[in-house]
Parts: structure tokens; C-alpha cells; sequence
């Protein structure tokens, strides 16, 4: 059995399944550093890793009851002659919290949190993300764990794959997280990209395909122009007299 996890054909499998990881685990990260941007200062670094850290357990318990999430996909009722799955159910789930999330996100931004809203004990703020973390890691994890299954074999491919995926995202999420943080246009646009995910998410959850290609050019081109921005504005301040 092991002979087999060192062939050519598992080596590509492990390559392919972990820059999928890696690719799909992008949104994922945007939403570990809004969640935990929430949270005082000392405790975000902290809350990143072990949220990761604990979505990796989550994702890897997944492929060890593949045999359920494959079930996900039977039908189990109908909506105006819609086909509804437990997969679908979790997919709208998740897209309408994303939905909710960043829009009461942008709202704390722009308006500013109301009387007692925000003043929430550390340690229930701190819980909070954590499992946010996760629920949302479980919604964004769905798709990548069942087209795991059908491009590798072995569940020890699958396993190494979301491993090296987890590194990299933890590798990452602190840099990322300084960068929004010291950004505030570059918060708005993360948010944004969490509204444009719970489109995506619902969409999928109603049947309506969507290319996760357009959804990442979207997140690009944008992340692009804000860079230009910065630019230039790094350049206006070099140029303004002292």
C-alpha cells in the first residue's frame, strides 16, 4: 500500500491537490484576517494560527468521513421544482453569513459601532473568531475536499496536500493581516471580496455555476489598482513639501 503513495502519478496528484489548496484557501484567508482583526492587537497572531491550525484538524476529519460528504450531494427535497442537497444547504448557509459578515463589517467602517455595540469581553470576541474560523473554513473546505477525492487516490495524498496548504496559509496570513491592517482602503476592498465570495457561495448553493477564475481575476484586478493607488499616494507624500 505505501509502494504506491511513491509513484510518479501520486507525486503529480500531491503537487496539483496541494497549489489547489493553496489557490481555494486565498478567500479563507481574507476572512482569518477580517475575523481577527477584530480582536485586540496582542491576541490576533495567536487567534490566526490556532484558527488555521484547527481548520486544517477540520478539513482532514472531512476526508476521514469522505464517504458522508459524498452523501451531501443526494437530493433531499424540493423547492419550485429546485433540487435541494445538504450541500446546497451548507453552500447558501455559508454565502448568506458571508453576506451578513461583511456587510456589518462595512457598516462598523463607515458609520462606526453603536452604543455597546463592539464592547464585547476579550475573551468571548476570542471564541468568537475561532469558531467563526472554523464554521466558515468548513463551507470553503466543501468543494476542495470532494474534488480531492477525485483526483488522487489515497487519502494520505489528500492529507499531505492540505497539510502543505495549512503552512502556506500560516506562512502568509500574519503578512497579510499587517498589510490590511495599516490599509484601511485595503479593509474595505477585503470585505468587499468576502461580499463577492457570499455571492459566489449562494450561487453555487442555487445551482448557478459560477468560474471561481472570474472570482479571483475580480480579486486581482482589484488588489492591482489599490496597489496603484498606493503608489501613488506613497509618491504625492514624497513630493509634498515638508
Amino acid at each position: 500500500m505505501l509502494e504506491g503513495l511513491f509513484t510518479l502519478e501520486s507525486m503529480i496528484a500531491l503537487v496539483t491537490l496541494a497549489s489547489l489548496e493553496i489557490v481555494l484557501g486565498i478567500d479563507n484567508i481574507v476572512f482569518v484576517v477580517v475575523v481577527t482583526n477584530k480582536l485586540p492587537e496582542a491576541s490576533r497572531d495567536l487567534a490566526r494560527k490556532m484558527g488555521i491550525g484547527l481548520a486544517m484538524v477540520t478539513r482532514i476529519a472531512l476526508l476521514l468521513v469522505i464517504s458522508a460528504i459524498m452523501g451531501l450531494t443526494a437530493p433531499l427535497f424540493t423547492v419550485f421544482e429546485h433540487v435541494v442537497s445538504g450541500r446546497d444547504l451548507v453552500l447558501l448557509t455559508g454565502g448568506l453569513f458571508l453576506l451578513a459578515k461583511a456587510t456589518h463589517e462595512i457598516h462598523d467602517k463607515l458609520e462606526g459601532p453603536g452604543d455597546g455595540v463592539g464592547r464585547v469581553h476579550a475573551k468571548y470576541s476570542y471564541a468568537g473568531a475561532i469558531i467563526q474560523i472554523l464554521l466558515l473554513d468548513l463551507v470553503f473546505s466543501l468543494d476542495s475536499v470532494i474534488t480531492a477525492v477525485g483526483m488522487a487516490r489515497h487519502v494520505e495524498i489528500m492529507i499531505a496536500a492540505i497539510v502543505i496548504a495549512v503552512l502556506v496559509m500560516l506562512l502568509f496570513s500574519g503578512p497579510v493581516s499587517d498589510f490590511v491592517s495599516d490599509h484601511p482602503t485595503v479593509q474595505m476592498l477585503a470585505f468587499s471580496f468576502l461580499l463577492l465570495v457570499g455571492v459566489f457561495l449562494v450561487a453555487e448553493g442555487l445551482h448557478k455555476h459560477i468560474d471561481r477564475g472570474y472570482i479571483y481575476f475580480a480579486m486581482a484586478f482589484s488588489l492591482f489598482v489599490e496597489f496603484l493607488n498606493l503608489r501613488m499616494k506613497k509618491a504625492r507624500r514624497k513630493k509634498a513639501p515638508s
